[in-house]
């Protein structure tokens, strides 16, 4: 919370500093937003009820983002502000559910998050410091439950070079999706120290670096490299391809490569992973059909860090995460677009994986698979144009641990001021 309150307190002295002619272009710039969501989860063990979780809440979040003023010699700065609260509605309070906080024996009323972010750039040059919300193959934000993970630390970005993006940051703490305030960095050991951001063995910190670059206007390519100070360091390199198929059909490709192993003093002990992740899409009028395939290998699983951070750019993520020790996997998935039908703003989508050869505590061949049927619908027009519904279903089996089907809705709004 100490830290929070220094940004804070930071952003209302930026805030009131000069005049209001001074800071023209800081507040008509500005964009606010009030977001709403409502968030109904129930995960079902199915072989084990007593041990069912989930929650419904109501969240609040105020996001507000400055312009830049120009303080001389091509500066410009600016501040943004993102306030996230929550409200339980209901809940299984015998078990935590990770979305609301838990004591071990309640979930939450309610809870809330304060973070800011201070920002300055040079021409397409920009570093922000305080709170972030990265998207990147080493580090990414998580937005899939009620209030959204966030982390602290600074981040530059330059788009100076043309068709090239250079990325540097340090990152220093995560407020993850369940906790209402920033912890140092650990990693997720389920059963173990440091399964949880408020537990086990911390690292001072992770820095981050990448190159992005766009060859063609149907393909790039990155190398990124992420290095969790004392727990592990990450080298990731991939490369996109998306390019017309005839008139109607359009293609969407990347194939990605991670390379983990133990950083610094090992706290976590030996890491050893390779990750292959491989996915092509293609696109035909409301059609949307897409294959993935997916490989572990090494000695290691692949490294969560703790609060549970995604692996966003695996092509085959879910609530199985197939990324077990020499775990091998595919998906598929089909998306089909009502638009066409005469129903604007409503979508379905059916995912399956499969995962097998994985080794898990020293057991080998275990085999998992999941489905997850989605449904979104998005208001088109009217007074309630931008509100949206999405109802998920998803059912995992696992060889290694016990089965389970979830339901999610979440219904969601957001008003600009």
């Amino acid at each position: 919370m100490r830290r929070q309150n220094l940004w804070i307190a930071i952003l209302a002295a930026t805030a009131t500093l000069g005049t209001s002619a001074t800071y023209a272009d800081f507040v008509d710039d500005s964009q606010v937003q009030l977001k709403f969501k409502n968030f109904y989860l129930d995960r079902q063990i199915k072989e084990n009820p007593a041990g069912n979780w989930g929650s419904w809440s109501q969240g609040i979040t105020l996001d507000a983002k400055s312009g830049y003023h120009d303080i001389g010699g091509g500066i410009q700065v600016g501040a943004d502000l993102l306030v996230q609260h929550a409200f339980k509605l209901n809940a299984r309070d015998k078990n935590a559910d990770y979305i609301l906080p838990h004591d071990g024996k309640k979930s939450k009323d309610e809870f809330g998050k304060v973070g800011a972010t201070l920002k300055a750039k040079v021409s397409k040059t920009e570093l922000r410091v305080g709170e972030l919300l990265p998207i990147s193959p080493v580090l990414t934000y998580d937005p899939t439950r009620q209030l959204v993970t966030t982390f602290s630390g600074a981040w530059l970005e330059s788009k100076d070079l043309k068709d090239t993006k250079l990325t540097l940051a340090y990152v220093n703490g995560i407020n993850n999706r369940y906790d209402n305030q920033f912890r140092d960095l650990t990693l997720f050991t389920l059963g173990q120290p440091g399964g949880h951001a408020d537990q086990g063995l911390e690292s001072d910190g992770m820095i981050i670096a990448g190159v992005d670059h766009q060859f063609t206007p149907e393909l790039s390519a990155g190398y990124w490299f992420g290095d969790v100070k004392d727990i592990y360091q990450q080298h990731y390199v991939g490369a996109a391809y998306k390019t017309k198929l005839g008139e109607n059909a359009k293609l969407d490709s990347h194939v990605r490569y991670f390379d983990t192993a133990d950083s610094g003093s090992s706290l976590y002990g030996h890491l050893d992973n390779q990750a292959l992740s491989a996915s092509a899409k293609v696109n035909y009028g409301a059609h949307t059909v897409g294959l993935n395939y997916q490989q572990m290998m090494g000695d290691s699983a692949f490294p969560t860090l703790g609060g549970w951070v995604p692996g966003a750019y695996l092509s085959n993520w879910g609530v199985a995460t197939f990324t077990q020790k020499d775990e091998k996997s595919v998906g598929v998935n089909y998306n089909y677009d009502f638009s066409g039908l005469g129903v604007k703003g409503l979508n379905a989508t059916a995912v399956y994986f499969t995962g097998w050869d994985a080794e898990v505590k020293g057991v080998k061949n275990q085999d998992s698979d999941e489905l997850n049927l989605i449904v979104n619908y998005t208001v088109p027009e009217g007074q309630l144009k931008g509100l949206g519904v999405q109802a998920m279903y998803i059912d995992a089996n696992f060889d290694y641990k016990s089965d389970l089907q979830e339901y999610r809705v979440a219904t969601t709004y957001t008003y600009k001021f």
